[in-house]
């Protein structure tokens, strides 16, 4: 898997044009679904470009908010893949 910066920053730029808001400001920790930025809908197509980008598979049980809810725990999940 690529150095966890540059898969942070891959994260980061979809998170920002996947969505219409302002998220010059996103952190590696921002609540992104707490904040609005994701929504339901954004968590699916973002499960699609994990699985696009890096290859991995999300199952059904670790489709949970708490895996996805800031850049941190998406690399988090990613590297535990």
């Amino acid at each position: 898997m690529v150095d966890t910066i540059e898969t942070k920053n891959k994260i980061r730029d979809y998170i920002k044009e996947s969505t219409f808001d302002d998220v010059e400001n996103i952190k590696d920790d921002t609540l992104i679904f707490e904040k609005g930025v994701l929504d339901s809908m954004g968590l699916l197509f973002l499960i699609e470009f994990l699985k696009e980008e890096f290859g991995v598979t999300t199952n059904d049980d670790e489709l949970v908010e708490e895996n996805f809810e800031s850049i941190n725990k998406i690399v988090n999940f990613l590297e535990s893949k």
